[in-house]
């Protein structure tokens, strides 16, 4: 296993690039760009790496590794079954298979896959459990609010009422 913070973080076409130029074998190149394939867009954090600190991305991101720390997007995450992330995470949109202790605030939509653990507080505009996730913690259905636009003070939807006049409940007609 690498140390913590040691090897690189490529996306995946500078990965598929990096490959297609240093590997002569075909076998090994088509297998990648099947993989990469299934993955594409996204970058990738694989299951041999370790981070201790803040991750901010833009777009798409695969977490397969351990992650110590706070992740903040306005992305997709992809929480990947050999992941175990400790941590505070604000994000547009996520898909849990792994371990997560922390809690989660989304804009958007968040899926705890069957095998996932969540241990924490949830907070999304859409849920979706499959059978066989186990999570501890509270969940709050939010109106679809950005995640950078989330604040503190603000973690009740607004009430809006129309100013209609007051009918008597019992009123007779005339």
């Amino acid at each position: 296993m690498s140390a913590i913070g040691e090897g690189s973080l490529l996306s995946a076409s500078e990965e598929n690039n990096r490959l297609a130029h240093t590997e002569p074998s075909r076998t090994s190149l088509t297998d990648h760009q099947k993989f990469m394939a299934e993955h594409s867009g996204k970058d990738i954090l694989s299951s041999d790496v370790e981070i201790k600190g803040s991750i901010k991305f833009q777009k798409e991101l695969l977490i397969d590794g351990k992650v110590e720390g706070e992740i903040h997007s306005e992305g997709v995450l992809t929480i990947g079954e050999n992941a175990d992330i400790r941590g505070e995470i604000k994000t547009k949109s996520i898909i849990v298979f792994g371990k997560v202790q922390g809690n989660i605030t989304v804009s958007e939509r968040c899926e705890l896959k069957s095998k996932c653990t969540l241990q924490g507080d949830l907070k999304a505009a859409r849920l979706v459990i499959e059978e066989g996730a186990t999570f501890v913690g509270k969940s709050e259905v939010t109106s679809g609010m950005s995640v950078t636009a989330a604040k503190p003070g603000s973690s009740r939807p607004e009430i809006v009422r129309h100013d209609e006049p007051a009918k008597p409940a019992f009123a007779r007609s005339a």
